[in-house]
Formats: structure tokens, C-alpha cells, sequence
């Protein structure tokens, strides 16, 4: 998911007049050598000190066939000579540095329906400028001058509505193309990287199954949020921070973008062209730039990785178990954040586990952890991991957080290993001393795997204004049964609070639908990324 950049931080336009210039960075013309790439856990001399960002412009890319591609041209029906439209020249096809359009909102869904494409293009579709016939179509007889909609005031039949030839949507479209081939697009991509540019293998696991699904989930967030600039600075900023702890440095971003548009140029013929290269090229300008300057940003105030020595190992079950950790240096999270794990066992692999607790006076910090078929990291930390061990922490991440500054009350979900992240925000109500209500819905399958109640209850007995409420698949009568969302309906209202739910993927989609159903808006409704849920389960 790196990307490649142009611009530097303040928009500036920089790195000589482009005659040195590879795409995406400086060829091997150039004067200064970009530093060597570094591997895992090492950073080059003033790589921890001095933040640094490739400055250099981007040309028209492409390669080989690819390079001199054109969308395809669209049979035309045959029309009268007298009343054709001569079709305009397109003009030349340039990188468009924002592709910033208007929000399509957070949380919204930007499939081909709220992309207003009005259906994908199919084959022989052309998917550049003057594809979209503006205005409809001329039709065999019918004049495409401005009469074309009949005398004044008498409207005629309704032509095909334009089609959207915006960055977003090309972006979109092309996602949509190689959606049902990821798997194939993501290993070609890795293929060209790993050949092109071999130093830059030791930066990845040495299994690549997860990496390639994390990768197009990656960047079809991105494609469908590049005309968001909330969202997708939010989103970004993360990952930008978060490649820091894989060594990865501003020069690796180019060798990455020219890899990549040569995956997507080769697997989406359909609606690949030199307009769509442009837009993938302008928004990758984007894309990496955030990333790029957030990882500057956050290389002054803290490491890319802390060292923490396991200093307890608890079994609550057969697979579950609670480690703490001594961190090496002071660690700054807020309660409900999650933070990335790579243990000695299987270096270069890193997965997400939410806080247990809000953060404690001796600096210690407690993970919930399941281990799962096939699971390296999980079954590592529970089967093996044992105290004296030293495991790796990047940098605290996630916005499912308690709001202090309104008393609305927290009505909250918490799934098997997901009640850990619950658990540190009722410790971070408490500490605040505020009397907010706050109700929690504890599921899990059968009732033995409800671990940690005794500690949920033994709060409870503590605050009169905490509520917890065990719920089970299959369970006995003094619990309630069912599905966890579908629990909620048998209490509230709930349109005074503020939602968190934490738990497995699908129990948060479902969660998150129920309560849009019962009136609580999206922006009141917080939980942690179900793409980084779905590589935290292994």
C-alpha cells in the first residue's frame, strides 16, 4: 500500500526540471543516491532523526504494452452525415494531484450505485474523456446540436444520464474490474516488485497470503475514498504511521507505485487507458504524500517500535490468554486503542490486539488474546509466549474512544476477546469521576467462553451507574440467548447514547446495522476497522 509522491509538504513542486526524473522518482541519472533501504527494526543513520520525503516530479507512466494502451474504441451507431457531431480530440492525459471531489460522507458505502456511474462499463466501453457521450448519445436521425431536446418547452424522450468520467470514478471502475482477481493482480504486483527491486523482500513476512489480502483492502478503502478528504487523510495518516515499524522509508515509495500500476494496467484492460493511468497516477500522488508526511510527523515524537518484556502469562481457557507486557520506554494510549504486535517467532509478522485496561500508574499493558487455527501471532502468544520473552509494540492506533466532553451515556458491545477494549473504556468512565451511564452487552457462543465476567461483575457491584448483561448463542435462562446486536431490543431506548462495539468482523457489521435501525446516527457509533479486525484474528 506505499505509494508514491511529488509534492512536497507545503504543495511545492520540487527536485530539478524533470529531466532526471524516473517515474514516480529519480532515475539513476540522478546526483544524490537515495539511501540503501533498511531492514526490519534498523533505520539508517538519520532516518529516526531527520524526517525525509522524495521530492521529484511524476511523468505519463506506463510499461511496454501497457504504456502505449488506449482505451478501447466504442462501436458507434451509425448516424446522419448531415447531423453527426464530430467527436472532440482528447486532450493530453496529466496527473491530477488531488482528484478531490465532493464528500461522499464517512461510513457510506461507495459502491457503482453512489458513484453515479449508472452501471460499469463493459467491454468495449471506452473509459476515457469521451466515453461519457455528455448529453446521451445521438441516435440515428436524431440531431445532436443544441435542438436536440426538441422546440422550447417540449422536452423529448429522456437519454442514457451521463456517465461519470471523474478521477473517483475511474478509480472505482477499475477496482470494480479487478475485484474478482485480486488475489491474481495483488501476486503479479509482489511478483514485480520482489524481481525489480530484490532488497526490498526483507521488508515482508516471509508468508505473503495475509499481506496480499491486506493490500487490496488497502486500496480499494483508498479508490473508494479518494474524493473524501476526511476520511481518506484519517484513514492514510494511520497507515502511513504504521509502515513505520516495517523500516519502510519516502525512496521505497516509487519502486512500490510503478509496480502497481503495472499490476493494474495488465489485469484491467477493460477500463485501463492513459485518462485512468493519469487519475491512478494523481491519486497516488496523494495517497502517499499523506502517508509520507504523516510518518515524518510521527517520527518526531515517538519510535516506530517499542521492545516489551512479557511479565505475566494468565490461561483463562484453552485458548485464551491475558499477557502483560512491560514496554522498554513510556507508552502513550488512550483506553479503547489497539496496538500492533510482532513476536520473536515469526518476525516481520504483525497483528492487532486491543488494550485491556485504560492506562495504568505502573505503565504495564494487557492483551486479551485467542488463539486461532493457523494463527501466528495468536497461537504464538498463547501456546508459547511465557514471561521473560520480548515481543515488539508499534505505535498505539484506533479512534473507538470515550468522548468527555458530553454526558451521553455508552451503550456498548463486546464480542469473545473483544470485551478487553469494553473493559479499559468502563476504567476510563470511572477515572474520569462522571456519573454517565454506561450498559454493556457481554456475547459469546456458550457460556464458558464468557471469561472474564467475574472481573465485569465485580465492576458493576462497584459503580451504580455501570450495567453488565452476559449474552449467549445457546446459553441457560439466567442469561440472555441470541444473537448479541438483537439483545439490545429488549432494553433502551438507546438515541442518548454514544455506541463502541469491539468484537469479530461480523458481529460488528450486524451490530452496526441494528443500530442504525434504532435511530443512533454513524458519527455516534465507534469501532475498530473491520479490514485490521480481519488480519487481528490470525
Amino acid at each position: 500500500m506505499d505509494a508514491p509522491t511529488t509534492t512536497s509538504g507545503n504543495g511545492d513542486r520540487s527536485g530539478g526540471d524533470g529531466r532526471d526524473a524516473g517515474w514516480f522518482g529519480r532515475s539513476p541519472k540522478a546526483t544524490t543516491p537515495a539511501p540503501a533501504p533498511a531492514g526490519p527494526g534498523q533505520h539508517p543513520p538519520d532516518a529516526r532523526r531527520t524526517p525525509s520525503r522524495p521530492v521529484t516530479p511524476v511523468r505519463p507512466v506506463g510499461n511496454g504494452a501497457a504504456r502505449n494502451r488506449t482505451a478501447p474504441t466504442t462501436p458507434q451507431a451509425p448516424a446522419a452525415p448531415a447531423q453527426a457531431r464530430p467527436a472532440a480530440p482528447a486532450g493530453p492525459a496529466g496527473p491530477n494531484p488531488s482528484g478531490l471531489g465532493g464528500p461522499s460522507g464517512p461510513g457510506r458505502p461507495a459502491g457503482p450505485d453512489a458513484s453515479g456511474l449508472g452501471g460499469p462499463s463493459g467491454p468495449g466501453r471506452p473509459a476515457g474523456p469521451d466515453a461519457s457521450g455528455l448529453g446521451g448519445p445521438s441516435g440515428p436521425g436524431r440531431p445532436a446540436g443544441p435542438d436536440a431536446s426538441g422546440p422550447r418547452g417540449h422536452s423529448g424522450p429522456a437519454g442514457p444520464a451521463p456517465e461519470d468520467t471523474s478521477d473517483g470514478a475511474l478509480l472505482r471502475r477499475t477496482m470494480a474490474e479487478i475485484e474478482p482477481i485480486a488475489d491474481k493482480v495483488t501476486s503479479h504486483f509482489y511478483a514485480l516488485l520482489f524481481l525489480r527491486h530484490p532488497d526490498l523482500r526483507a521488508l515482508f513476512p516471509a508468508a505473503m497470503d495475509t499481506q496480499r489480502d491486506r493490500l487490496f483492502k488497502a486500496l480499494l478503502t483508498a479508490a473508494t475514498h479518494v474524493e473524501d478528504t476526511a476520511v481518506l487523510t484519517a484513514y492514510l495518516t494511520n497507515l502511513g504511521r504504521g509502515h513505520r515499524k516495517y523500516g519502510t522509508l519516502p525512496e521505497h515509495y516509487p519502486a512500490v507505485g510503478e509496480c502497481l500500476i503495472g499490476a493494474l494496467s495488465t489485469y484491467a484492460p477493460q477500463t485501463w487507458g492513459p485518462r485512468t493511468e493519469a487519475a491512478w497516477v494523481g491519486a497516488y500522488t496523494v495517497i502517499s504524500q499523506i502517508m509520507i508526511d504523516a510518518a515524518a510527523k510521527d517520527e518526531l515524537r515517538a519510535p516506530a517500535w517499542w521492545q516489551a518484556e512479557v511479565v505475566a502469562h494468565e490461561m483463562r481457557t484453552p485458548d485464551i490468554a491475558v499477557v502483560t507486557l512491560r514496554p522498554d520506554a513510556p507508552y502513550p494510549f488512550l483506553a479503547g486503542q489497539y496496538a500492533s504486535v510482532e513476536t520473536p517467532w515469526w518476525p516481520r509478522v504483525w497483528r492487532n490486539y486491543s488494550f485491556a485496561s485504560a492506562p495504568r500508574s505502573d505503565g504495564l499493558l494487557s492483551f486479551h488474546v485467542k488463539a486461532v487455527p493457523a494463527g501466528w501471532v495468536s497461537g504464538a502468544l498463547v501456546h508459547r509466549a511465557r514471561p521473560g520473552d520480548v515481543i515488539r509494540l508499534g505505535g498505539p492506533a484506533g479512534s473507538m474512544t470515550v468522548d468527555h466532553t458530553t454526558d451521553n451515556g455508552l451503550l456498548c458491545l463486546g464480542g469473545g476477546t473483544g470485551i478487553a477494549p469494553i473493559k479499559a473504556l468502563v476504567e476510563d468512565v470511572a477515572r474520569h469521576g462522571r456519573r454517565r451511564s454506561v450498559q454493556v452487552f457481554y456475547g459469546a457462543r456458550r457460556d464458558h467462553d464468557l471469561y472474564d465476567i467475574d472481573t465485569m461483575l465485580r465492576m458493576q457491584q462497584s459503580h451504580s451507574w455501570l450495567s453488565v448483561r452476559p449474552v449467549v448463542d445457546d446459553g441457560p435462562d439466567d442469561n440472555l440467548c441470541g444473537r448479541l446486536p438483537d439483545a439490545m431490543y429488549e432494553y433502551g431506548p438507546w438515541h442518548t447514547y454514544d455506541a463502541y462495539l469491539s468484537g469479530p468482523p461480523g458481529m460488528i457489521r450486524q451490530g452496526v446495522d441494528t443500530l442504525l435501525g434504532i435511530g443512533i446516527p454513524t458519527h455516534r457509533i465507534r469501532h475498530d476497522s473491520i479490514e485490521e479486525l480481519v488480519g487481528a484474528r490470525n
